[in-house]
């Protein structure tokens, strides 16, 4: 499945990734990748996230040395598309940019409110009542600033350092854009998408053959 969301970065020009990984079965990341070189990548690090830290943006965090003060891609390791994102990738230069799709059940994601000019005003996090039917998808861009911004974020009630306190952050200082992403989205997070996203793929692939 790790394939897929790689494949999505690599489409999209990126050629330098960072793996972070966590739990006993990290190693098996490794054994898939290696160096990278078979997907198309330059250079592959992996860090492992440490069981008592938690969260999309503490992992994000890890990547503060490998960014190196230039703006990063993130991308979930349970969510695939086949959407084409080079030219927001290309074309990226500050603030954050995030990825959003129309959904039928959007009180499962982060879900954003826009305002009357159209422009995302909040986020809210699996909202009972969401106000729009659209979803956060797992993929984001942001410049350097990122870093600072999660070491001042603070857990969340679960204890994690949420993606979406962190998406807030940027909303808040005016600095947030977003694309509707083209294609297929699926976020892995259940067993009936992630039984949906493998037979997508496999007959995307088969077709493809």
């Amino acid at each position: 499945m790790i394939y897929y969301p790689v494949q999505t970065l690599v489409n999209a020009g990126i050629t330098e990734v960072l793996i972070v990984v966590g739990g006993p079965h990290a190693g098996h990341f490794i054994n898939v990748f290696r160096n990278g070189n078979e997907f198309g990548l330059k250079k592959v690090e992996y860090a492992f996230q440490d069981e008592n830290r938690k969260g999309i943006s503490d992992a994000i965090l890890y990547g503060e040395s490998f960014a190196d003060g230039q703006s990063v891609a993130v991308i979930l390791g349970d969510n695939t598309t086949d959407a084409d994102i080079s030219d927001d990738v290309k074309n990226f230069n500050s603030g954050a940019k995030i990825f959003l799709k129309r959904v039928n059940n959007p009180e499962r994601y982060g879900v954003p409110v826009f305002n009357k000019k159209g422009l995302i005003s909040e986020i809210q996090e699996k909202p009972k009542h969401p106000k729009s039917d659209y979803a956060v998808t797992g993929l984001y861009l942001y410049d350097n600033k990122v870093f600072n911004f999660i070491k001042s974020l603070k857990p969340s009630a679960r204890g994690e350092f949420e993606v979406t306190d962190l998406n807030n952050t940027y909303i808040n200082l005016g600095e947030m854009r977003h694309s509707i992403l083209k294609g297929y989205w699926s976020d892995a997070g259940t067993f009936d998408s992630l039984y949906e996203s493998n037979r997508y793929w496999s007959k995307k692939n088969k077709r493809n053959k």
